[in-house]
């Protein structure tokens, strides 16, 4: 089975952990920020940050998370990962341009 490209640039910012909580999870649990940071068992603030998109989640919020709704860290750190990447593309759009790429040399023997 042959893998498909994923070489498209995205327009858009991916979704914020905080955003997927705030209008996903919260509501399908009914959670309000105090009852969550509760049940994380970290401070209402700390949530507060996270719904606002004010802070990146953080390995052990992702821990914390992923214990809490069954799911894994992974989901989301890959969250955050895809939202950090798009930030950082957007910053250094023009210095990434005049990166050329390079290729192998399949000519070139090992001495």
């Amino acid at each position: 089975m042959n893998s498909l490209p994923n070489d498209t640039k995205r327009e858009s910012c991916p979704t914020h952990p905080g955003e997927m909580l705030r209008e996903k999870f919260m509501p399908e649990y009914d959670l309000t920020a105090t009852s969550l940071a509760d049940a994380l068992g970290v401070s209402r603030k700390s949530v507060s940050d996270l719904l606002n998109e004010r802070r990146a989640l953080t390995p052990a919020m992702a821990l914390r998370l992923a214990r809490l709704f069954g799911n894994g860290p992974e989901f989301w750190l890959n969250a955050q990962q895809a939202v950090d990447l798009w930030h950082t593309e957007q910053k250094y759009r023009d210095k990434l341009a005049q990166i050329q790429q390079i290729h192998v040399n399949k000519g070139a023997s090992k001495t």
